[in-house]
C-alpha cells in the first residue's frame, strides 16, 4: 500500500520532469564550448562585427585558453557530462591553432641580427635604453616613437657602433651596413614610417621602419580605423618595392592575427611565427599580453626570433636573426597582396 502526503507529488510523476531537466543540464555550456572551438579554427571567416570587434577578438585570440577552465567550472556546477565532454573541442582547437607556436622553431645560421624597439617618447633614460639595445650586438636597429628631445640622445649613444643612420619624424634606423636611398614614407600626415636600402654582402635589402597609429577600446568598440588605413598605405608601398628582399620592422599596434592588418602582414612572414619560441608578447612591458611589435620578411627568412630585456619603455624590444641567402621556401616581396602570413 502506497501512501502520499497531502500536497506532495508522487515519485513517479517527479522523475520524468527531473530526467528531462537533467537531459538539458549544461547544454548552454556545451554550446559555448563548441562556439569557442569554431571561433579558434575559423576566426578568419568571422563576420566584421560592429566597432571592429572582430579585430579585437583576433588580437586576444591566444587568451581564449582562459575560457576553458571557466567553462569547466560551470560544467561541474551543472553536473553535466555533456558539457564536460564538449570541452574537448576548444582544447583540441587551441592546440591545433597555437600548439606549434609554443615550440622552439629557431635554427642555426643567419646573416644579420636586427632589433626593433618602440622606445616611448617619454622615456626618462634614452642613454640607458641605447646601452641595453647595444648589448644585443645587432647589425640593424629600428626605433619608433622618437621625439625632438630624445632623438639626438639616441644618435649620440649609438653613433660609435652604428656609423650609418637616418631618422625623421618619430622613426629612425641605425646600421653597421651602408644605407642609401633613405627617405620618409608618407602613410600619415606626419612621419611615422621610413625606408632605406641596406647594402649587404648578400645583396641589397630594403628596410622599412613603421609605427602605425594607436588603437583604443572604448564605448564605440575597437578604434582601429586610422591604423588600418595607414597599414593599407604601407602595404601599397611594399607591393611596389623593387628590391628582391624586404625587412619591415616596427610597432604595428596589432597582432599578425588582426584582420585589419592583413593587407600588410598577409604578404610577409613573421619572424616570430616562423622561427620564434612562444608568443613573444611585447606589450605592456610589465605584463606582456599581446605582440604588437613585429619583424616581417619578404624574400628572406628568419632563423631565430626573441624579445630583449625590458627598458624604461612600455614596450619590450624584439630581435631576430635573418638569413639573406637564397631560400626556396622564402616568399618574394609581394606584388599583389598575397603571400604567406
Amino acid at each position: 500500500m502506497t501512501t502520499t502526503h497531502p500536497g506532495s507529488t508522487p515519485q513517479a510523476e517527479r522523475d520524468p520532469a527531473r530526467a528531462g531537466r537533467a537531459k538539458w543540464r549544461g547544454v548552454g555550456v556545451a554550446v559555448c564550448a563548441a562556439l569557442l572551438a569554431l571561433t579558434l579554427v575559423g576566426h578568419e571567416r568571422l563576420p566584421d562585427l560592429p566597432g571592429r570587434l572582430s579585430s579585437l577578438a583576433e588580437t586576444l585570440l591566444p587568451w581564449t585558453a582562459l575560457a576553458v577552465p571557466v567553462l569547466a567550472a560551470l560544467a561541474l556546477l551543472r553536473r553535466s557530462r555533456v558539457a564536460m565532454a564538449a570541452l574537448i573541442l576548444p582544447v583540441v582547437a587551441w592546440a591545433v591553432v597555437f600548439g606549434g607556436t609554443l615550440t622552439d622553431k629557431s635554427s642555426p645560421g643567419g646573416d644579420l641580427t636586427v632589433v626593433s624597439h618602440n622606445v616611448n617618447q617619454d622615456n626618462p633614460d634614452p642613454q640607458g635604453t641605447a646601452r641595453s639595445l647595444l648589448a644585443a650586438g645587432a647589425d640593424i636597429v629600428a626605433l619608433q616613437e622618437l621625439s625632438p628631445d630624445t632623438a639626438p640622445a639616441y644618435e649620440l649613444a649609438l653613433a660609435a657602433s652604428y656609423p650609418h643612420h637616418f631618422y625623421q619624424g618619430t622613426v629612425g634606423l641605425w646600421s653597421t651596413r651602408p644605407l642609401r636611398d633613405a627617405r620618409a614614407v608618407p602613410i600619415m600626415p606626419w612621419t611615422r614610417a621610413m625606408r632605406a636600402t641596406a647594402d649587404t654582402p648578400e645583396g641589397p635589402l630594403a628596410v622599412y621602419v613603421v609605427h602605425l597609429p594607436s588603437v583604443r577600446v572604448g564605448a564605440t568598440g575597437f578604434t582601429s580605423g586610422t591604423r588600418d588605413e595607414a597599414a593599407a598605405h604601407m602595404a601599397d608601398v611594399i607591393r611596389a618595392e623593387r628590391a628582391p628582399r624586404a625587412l619591415v620592422m616596427g610597432d604595428f599596434n596589432g597582432s599578425t592575427d588582426d584582420r585589419g592588418l592583413r593587407p600588410l602582414t598577409g604578404g610577409l612572414v613573421s619572424a616570430q611565427s616562423s622561427s620564434g619560441d612562444g608568443f613573444g608578447f611585447t606589450w605592456p612591458a610589465r605584463f606582456p599580453t599581446v605582440r604588437i611589435d613585429q619583424i616581417l620578411l619578404g624574400g628572406a627568412s628568419a632563423t631565430a626570433s626573441w624579445t630583449l630585456p625590458a627598458t624604461p619603455s612600455d614596450h619590450l624590444p624584439v630581435a631576430a636573426r635573418i638569413a639573406l641567402t637564397p631560400d626556396p621556401a622564402a616568399p618574394v616581396v609581394p606584388k599583389d597582396g598575397r603571400g604567406a602570413g
